[in-house]
């Protein structure tokens, strides 16, 4: 019964696209006059003649299509092989020259391709100019320092200083696409977290600082918003970036009895990078005491007592009293008295002008007026125009 069955099935299947494919011919109404006997003999040899021929013809027709197949695919494999090049594939000069064109993020990219390109987008000479370009005007020797202690510290970069800081890897993974960090399970359950990125290289320094996650040393020009007490002066402070407002975060040392004071929303305007190598409680040791003249541009260290940090204040060097300014006969630069004007307050003030001696010079003041310390005579006129730009709008008192 099933041979019956299968046997029928696959009539049926043959016959279907014989019988669509062949339209009745025009004699076809006048079937209806022959004998049935007769008819039914020529049903079957018509039907039986043309199965075969076709059965025939669609084998001999499929063999030179798969041959032709196989010939087409094989010829498009040749074709795809010749065509498969990569990147790895260009001279190693291009490729630097290509991968020197990539910003950061772009760099990050490329380096979760393969272990040759992450060994080339991880390399110092790449993230150097990239740390110049964008860091270099906020980024001094104390910070340098700072981020070598942190990479040397237990070979473990997350664990900074600042206590509350979270691990710099797992923060970095969520604003820059990683794929070469991998997440491992040891014995104990426990969850740790592998990278192949040098903990001591500029690219881990770089997105330390880009991620907010690494506070370095720094100055604030007219600390605290310009609050009237800071003005045209410029503090240290710890400073932590914001990529989402490209802004700063600023924590200031304790004043005294005073809590750490913090600011958020510094400009890159109001940064820089500390140009003398002198902690904020350290005296800096002035070198350019015989080189004043009246009209240069200085900053000096300054506090309001002993237990204050200090700060740099803009000034410029004045004249004696019994100079009457005149230059051909000015002999201030010769005396061991330097003057000293801060012309941001009232002529008045107690706070608009000062005296140093060149000879013997070290910390001056009292309680009163506080402490003035070392000195530096301003030559860069890139410096010069910065303090002009943040002069206040009104004398100060």
């Amino acid at each position: 019964m099933l041979l019956y069955f299968i046997t029928c099935i696959s009539f049926f299947l043959f016959l279907k696209p014989i019988l669509s494919l062949k339209s009745l011919p025009s004699w076809a109404s006048e079937v209806r006059l022959i004998s049935p006997l007769f008819y039914k003999d020529l049903s079957v040899k018509s039907i039986s003649k043309l199965f075969r021929k076709r059965l025939w013809l669609g084998f001999l027709g499929q063999i030179p299509t798969r041959m032709s197949l196989v010939n087409k695919s094989s010829k498009v494999e040749i074709i795809e092989d010749s065509q498969d090049m990569s990147v790895l594939d260009l001279p190693e000069l291009v490729l630097e020259c290509i991968l020197e064109k990539l910003p950061p993020p772009s760099l990050c990219q490329m380096a979760g391709v393969c272990r040759s390109l992450r060994e080339s987008c991880v390399s110092d000479h790449l993230w150097e100019r990239h740390m110049k370009q964008k860091w270099g005007r906020v980024i001094g020797q104390a910070a340098y320092r700072e981020w070598k202690w942190h990479a040397a510290s237990k070979g473990n970069v997350g664990t900074l200083r600042h206590g509350k800081q979270r691990s710099l890897l797992r923060l970095v993974s969520l604003s820059w696409p990683f794929s070469w960090m991998r997440t491992k399970v040891d014995a104990n359950n426990s969850i740790k977290q592998q990278s192949y990125l040098p903990p001591d290289s500029l690219m881990t320094w770089y997105l330390a600082l880009e991620t907010g996650n690494f506070w370095f040393p720094a100055q604030v020009y007219n600390r605290e918003n310009g609050h009237v007490g800071f003005m045209l002066s410029c503090y240290d402070a710890e400073l932590s970036y914001d990529p989402h407002t490209d802004t700063f975060q600023a924590r200031y040392p304790p004043h005294g009895r005073r809590a750490v004071a913090v600011e958020h929303g510094i400009p890159w305007e109001r940064l820089r990078a500390p140009p003398v190598d002198t902690p904020p409680h350290d005296l800096h040791i002035s070198d350019c005491l015989y080189d004043l003249h009246p009209g240069d541009h200085v900053e000096i260290q300054w506090r309001r007592n002993k237990e204050f940090p200090y700060g740099w204040w803009y000034g410029v060097v004045g004249h004696l009293e019994v100079c009457d300014g005149n230059e051909n006969y000015c002999r201030c630069h010769s005396s061991d008295t330097v003057v000293l004007e801060f012309n941001q307050y009232n002529p008045d003030s107690r706070w608009g002008k000062t005296t140093i001696s060149r000879r013997d010079h070290r910390e001056e003041g009292n309680e009163a007026d506080g402490f003035y310390g070392g000195i530096r005579k301003i030559k860069s006129e890139t410096e010069i125009s910065i303090w002009k730009s943040i002069w206040p709008s009104e004398v100060l008192d």
